[in-house]
């Protein structure tokens, strides 16, 4: 008890450094998501059961995906303003080839996914090459890929997809046996624990700053309670979703491609600054274009995930408020718009308020036009604290 009490008051000790450095990371993020729930749970008794959860974590994935592609575009200091028109594309591919055309499910929908990539590397190769910015390159995608999205539904304007096919169940399938998800919870704050002291050790060899065991363990005793709690509320419903355990396995991955791969310090590099980046030798062109790609790719998934939810694609499909959500929930998760700060799990968080925000406002008959304005508040907010931040970090030498 007393190696955990140090733990936790060291826990809280770096807590207040970061803070007064400026680095809040997804601090306001939680609690933002913290009051949102109790704020809806007090107005709704229904908002935090097990049923409203369980469909609140699968809403979050169609435009969560779009939203992690979003983060690696914002490293950057870019934006992306085409990922909406191009999932609307892929899904309209994959409809249009298997629903109409006869051609395998598993082979349409790689051909959609690889639709996505291959806008993504042209928009990307085009902003390396011409120097000219996301915003304009990625605006003109945006009437680009949706004007094709059109062309490829025809007259028909909408496709129903089969309720019983592979992509369908992408949204409708659980995994029923409690062990799933317990056994995922025990894996997950297993693989947290492993790598967490692996770092230590490493950084400790090298002489470099690094936690204390009391610190792994005090961070990966908070994870497992929050994930075997989690495991325990969708288990009362109908299981873990499918497009849950997609969801966090694709975030988790990138994650790891983003932190501790080389591409991804390059990533983090041209967010700091694209000249020094040139001079020391780094691949502008390719990794901008890689970057596109990424965000082509993880677009492509998510239009496929909106439209498995729906069962149909329409020339609706990529449109409305899904780009902004998309952006909002990086934004808001605390992925910085001046790039160089951010990771996928910023995605998560962020699309977590704007879909309770949502799920709130239906479950308690609030008009929707509201929901418009408290997620613009807290973007405005995120935008602000992002903001600031970035101020105090240059006060400490730290940006």
């Amino acid at each position: 008890m007393r190696a955990v009490a140090r733990g936790a008051r060291s826990a809280v000790a770096t807590v207040r450094r970061k803070l007064r450095a400026g680095e809040l990371g997804s601090l306001p993020v939680v609690l933002v998501l913290a009051v949102v729930w109790i704020t809806f749970q007090c107005l709704n008794q229904n908002f935090l059961s097990p049923r409203n959860l369980s469909n609140l974590s699968v809403d979050i994935v169609g435009t969560g995906l779009i939203a992690v592609g979003i983060v690696f575009v914002l490293l950057l200091g870019q934006l992306d303003l085409s990922v909406g028109s191009i999932s609307g594309l892929a899904a309209a591919v994959f409809a249009v080839l298997n629903v109409n055309n006869g051609v395998p499910e598993w082979l349409a929908l790689v051909v959609a996914v690889l639709v996505g990539t291959v806008a993504g590397t042209v928009q990307g190769y085009s902003i390396a090459r011409t120097r000219v910015p996301a915003f304009v390159v990625t605006l003109a995608g945006l009437l680009t890929w949706n004007g094709l999205m059109l062309s490829v539904l025809g007259d028909s304007g909408t496709v129903n997809l089969d309720e019983d096919g592979l992509v369908a169940r992408l949204t409708s399938y659980y995994f029923t046996h409690d062990a799933v998800a317990y056994g995922l919870a025990a894996v997950a704050a297993g693989v947290v624990f492993l790598v967490s002291d692996r770092d230590r050790r490493r950084r400790r060899a090298l002489g470099m700053p690094h936690r204390s065991l009391r610190g792994i363990l005090v961070r990966t005793a908070g994870l497992a309670v929050l994930a075997f709690a989690v495991a325990y509320l969708l288990n009362r419903f109908q299981g873990l979703p499918l497009a849950l355990l997609i969801f966090l396995v694709l975030v988790a991955a990138l994650d790891v491609v983003l932190r501790r791969t080389h591409y991804g310090r390059q990533v983090y590099a041209l967010g700091g600054s694209i000249e020094a980046s040139r001079r020391a030798s780094i691949d502008v062109t390719w990794v901008q274009t890689a970057v596109l790609a990424t965000s082509g790719t993880m677009a492509a998934l998510g239009g496929l995930f909106l439209a498995s939810r729906i069962t149909s694609v329409s020339q609706a499909s990529g449109s409305g408020v899904l780009l902004v959500n998309a952006i909002a929930a990086a934004v808001i998760g605390g992925t910085s718009l001046f790039g160089g700060r951010g990771t996928t799990w910023s995605a998560v968080l962020g699309m977590l308020v704007i879909q309770s925000i949502a799920s709130g406002m239906a479950i308690t008959d609030t008009p929707p036009a509201l929901q418009f304005v408290i997620t613009g508040g807290v973007l405005f907010a995120a935008v602000v604290i992002d903001s600031l931040s970035r101020r105090s970090q240059e006060a400490h030498g730290r940006a």
